[in-house]
């Protein structure tokens, strides 16, 4: 568990930028994605991390015994980077369309767990979506599918 830890938080020589791991990257970088929309207004409520480890434990196949290792790596990840474009390009680089879709379905999810959409939160969907390189009608598809899912 140790070696994991530290090969996930290994730095690049920048040391501005953090260099993601190869095995769960996925994972780290969906991770932070929804910590980010939890936080986006200002907090992270209980029902919201609720999603954000169900989406990790039925979604990607995280064992739940892994769960709090994952998310406390991933809110350091969160704190140590200066912007979301690692975990953003890597998914770009490693995730087909669909794929996104369902990320930012996923990121939905969570912004709209609490039945109110803040400012903060629609901005910061505009912007991953434009980061996942999503048109705006593919951000409002993953939208609706996220309210569909919510009831």
């Amino acid at each position: 568990m140790l070696d994991l830890i530290k090969k996930v938080l290994r730095l690049t020589e920048d040391k501005n930028h953090l260099q993601l791991a190869d095995d769960h990257d996925m994972h780290i970088a969906l991770c932070v994605l929804m910590l980010e929309a939890a936080h986006a207004d200002g907090e992270c409520s209980a029902d919201e991390m609720a999603h954000v480890i169900e989406t990790l434990t039925t979604k990607c196949g995280v064992a739940r015994t892994e769960i709090d290792v994952l998310i406390d790596l991933a809110y350091k990840k969160r704190n140590d980077s200066v912007d979301l474009f690692n975990f953003t390009r890597y998914l770009n680089q490693n995730y087909s369309k669909q794929e996104k879709m369902a990320v930012m379905e996923a990121v939905w999810v969570v912004i709209l767990t609490d039945a109110q959409l803040e400012r903060h939160e629609d901005q910061f969907a505009h912007k991953l979506a434009n980061l996942l390189r999503l048109s705006h009608q593919e951000l409002i598809d993953a939208k609706i599918r996220a309210r569909k899912q919510l009831g």
